[in-house]
């Protein structure tokens, strides 16, 4: 139902007012102070989810309220029955209410196309000639309301309303002297996960209590993305996509350096040519979006939209390479694929659309072909090493985690501190001839006419936008993104500060021509740089507004710096601050800074995944160190029931028979995540860890996405 035709059934009170979109009730309460010409009360809008069977369909109930009244999920569980409600995710939100973030909901969310999905907890004070400031489902605009025209337009729409009382609500008891010793916070409780007195736009969870919180603001708050009205799909921001773009152009370098040229092949696939290689396609069936209808018609045959291009370009590989002299054919693609079937979404690591780059090369022999896997697999670590400052192992795919068909998959696994759990980073895997017998890519024997023709030797690599969720989940921290220099959309922001209302009407002209000067030399020398000289803002709201955004340098510039040719430049890693002048070498020392604080994040990070990867010998370890976020290498024989049998029984016990599974969740079990490169010495007699069987290699297992 479009707003328009709401407003239709509603009385506002004046125009739809516009703004920025506030992080919070507290900014946007603050925004509509300084435009709003009439006198109002705030109002909130939750989305719960009581806790459902998995043989149910949720039903959300959402809490329209004064903004001042307190809401406590007690009293909601309590006016419907409901079972635990917690604040429903963002996917859930997207669901019922047509693909906007839980901070657009507002009470004319609720409408008569969903009125029959949800129901309705609405406080008592919401009554009478009351002007009430609500969101039409749209967190940067604001329409005002009467109490009583907003009850009757809900009565409307027929959803199910219980009213309730949270003035009745029991005080929360005072706390008896002396107080017990704090306890660690529970990582179930989402409320406990609430930081207390948060900046008005920084984040308001805390990372290491609600991580999935806490990463979905990072990502929205820090404008890396927003949410897209298909759910699991997500808009790409310019912060996000320029360091796409940097990874882009330096990939681009090193692969065209050996002879890498890029192309582009349709994104739709036939059923008859998907089939084919029954084996490959497999394990991606259940994903494959398929297209079965032009306009009103349906098509004669589906078209499915390509998971991965192995089926779309090998029928041309086989028409192009005729002769061993048109080896090797080395091509890639940056493009998109479709994932579909599963049914929590995680932004960049788990996305229904997401893009990539997938090279897919032929060669006449096993050793060129094995040459490129490891060159490959050489640059995506460098990627996440020198760009991303995220540590990564190098290593080999056990054959139950091999790519499907393939002959080997090289792997570079990352790990994530707050969760402890791995995290594949990128993936250069040698098919061996299976495709090409497949496909029929063959050429002419160099030894003559009279021996048989050559299978060709294949290889496919691809690294997704994942590589961004995996570096925000490393580096970032509670007051907001907390980026890398080298990936930085904005590497350095310069501030003016220490203007206050005795300042003269020059110093003022002197430090804002000093700031744009500042940037303007930065610039020139090639730095990503930007200044912010809005006067309606506070100095401390834009620095709490930069470090949201992960800008790697704050740069402060005062009437003081000013008389002593100066700046006092703030890390945004680790908050220190220092006095740099403004000599010949400002810039140079600018970009030193850069170097430093990108070594510092890498250092930081790999201190945190080594001293949490913890080598074991029995099975018995295992679950223990897991619970302490530790990733595990042990012995391991490489055989795949064995794999699946250690994943089976370290998996978390006491699991609610009722609660919701995902097979493509984040694994409870300890799974495989490669065979690093560099080995550990394997003791003479080892066991396998599972079977206890000779051990061939040590394996790196841990919980991962």
């Amino acid at each position: 139902m479009s707003l328009e035709s709401q407003f239709k059934n509603l009385a506002i009170h004046g125009d739809v007012l516009s703004h920025a979109a506030p992080a919070n009730n507290d900014e946007w309460a603050t925004i509509l102070a300084g435009v709003s010409p009439v006198s109002f009360e705030l109002t909130k809008t939750l989305v719960f989810k009581p806790k459902t069977p998995k043989s149910q369909d949720p039903v959300p109930v959402v809490v329209i309220a004064l903004n001042s009244s307190n809401t406590p999920s007690s009293i909601v569980a309590k006016a419907f029955n409901a079972k635990d409600p917690r604040l429903a995710n963002s996917e859930l939100v997207a669901q019922f209410f047509n693909g906007i973030a839980p901070t657009d909901v507002g009470p004319l969310s609720v409408n008569a196309e969903n009125a029959s999905k949800i129901k309705v907890v609405l406080d008592a004070a919401i009554a009478g000639n009351a002007l009430l400031a609500v969101r039409p489902s749209d967190a940067s605009k604001t329409v005002f309301v009467k109490a009583d025209d907003l009850v009757s337009y809900l009565n409307e729409t027929g959803v199910e309303i219980i009213t309730v009382d949270f003035t009745a609500a029991p005080a929360a008891p005072k706390q008896a002297a002396p107080a017990a010793p704090k306890q660690a916070k529970s990582a179930s409780s989402k409320d406990d996960g609430k930081i207390e007195g948060a900046a008005l736009i920084g984040i308001t969870v805390d990372k290491e209590i609600d991580f999935p919180g806490w990463y979905q603001q990072i990502l929205t708050k820090g404008e890396m993305l927003d949410y897209y009205d298909v759910s699991g799909c997500y808009i790409m921001r310019p912060a996000s996509y320029s360091i796409w773009e940097i990874i882009q152009e330096y990939f681009n370098e090193r692969i065209k350096s050996i002879g890498v040229q890029n192309a582009y092949f349709p994104m739709f696939v036939s059923s008859r040519v998907l089939e084919k290689e029954k084996d490959h396609i497999e394990g991606f069936a259940p994903e494959v979006a398929w297209v079965t209808k032009a306009g009103k018609s349906d098509l004669e045959e589906p078209i499915a939209i390509r998971p991965t291009s192995e089926t779309v370009m090998y029928p041309y590989y086989a028409k192009w390479i005729r002769s061993h002299r048109d080896l090797p054919l080395k091509l890639n693609q940056w493009n998109s694929v479709v994932r579909w079937e599963f049914k929590h979404p995680q932004p960049f690591l788990r996305t229904r659309e997401f893009l990539w780059q997938e090279g897919h090369t032929a060669h006449l022999t096993f050793e060129e072909a094995n040459t490129e896997v490891l060159q490959i697999l050489d640059w995506y670590e460098s990627i996440y090493h020198d760009l991303l400052a995220v540590p990564v192992v190098r290593g080999k795919k056990t054959e139950n985690e091999k790519f499907a068909g393939g002959h080997f998959t090289t792997t570079v696994e990352g790990y994530i501190p707050t969760t402890g759990r791995g995290i594949q980073g990128a993936t250069s895997h040698c098919l061996g001839q299976n495709f090409s017998k497949m496909f029929n890519i063959t050429v002419e024997n160099p030894e003559g006419p009279e021996k048989p023709k050559l299978f060709a030797w294949q290889n496919s690599w691809g690294l997704s936008t994942r590589v961004i969720g995996v570096m925000v989940m490393v580096h970032s921290d509670n007051k907001g993104l907390v980026l890398p220099p080298r990936v930085a959309q904005i590497q350095t922001v310069v501030i003016p500060c220490g203007l206050t209302a005795k300042t003269s009407d020059e110093d003022r002209r002197a430090v804002k021509e000093g700031v744009l000067d500042i940037e303007h030399l930065l610039k020139k020398a090639g730095v990503r740089a930007t200044s912010d000289i809005r006067d309606n803002y506070s100095p401390g709201w834009k620095f709490a507004d930069w470090e949201l955004r992960g800008v790697p340098l704050r740069i402060e510039y005062g009437p003081a710096d000013h008389k002593k040719k100066q700046v006092v430049v703030v890390r945004r890693d680790n908050g220190e601050k220092a006095v740099v002048p403004l000599g010949e070498n400002f810039v140079a020392t600018i970009q030193e800074l850069f170097e430093t604080i990108q070594k510092d994040m890498f250092n930081k990070a790999k201190s945190s995944f080594d001293s949490h990867t913890k080598s074991v010998e029995t099975l018995e370890e295992f679950v223990p160190a897991l619970n302490k976020k530790c990733v595990l290498l042990a012995p391991f024989c490489g055989g795949m029931e064995c794999e699946d049998d250690i994943k089976d029984r370290t998996a978390r016990q006491g699991q609610a028979d009722d609660e919701e599974v995902d097979d493509k969740a984040p694994s409870m079990g300890a799974k495989s995540l490669c065979i690093p490169f560099e080995q550990p010495e394997l003791k003479e007699g080892a066991k396998c860890v599972g079977c206890g069987k000779p051990a061939k290699f040590h394996t790196l297992f841990g919980r991962s996405y």
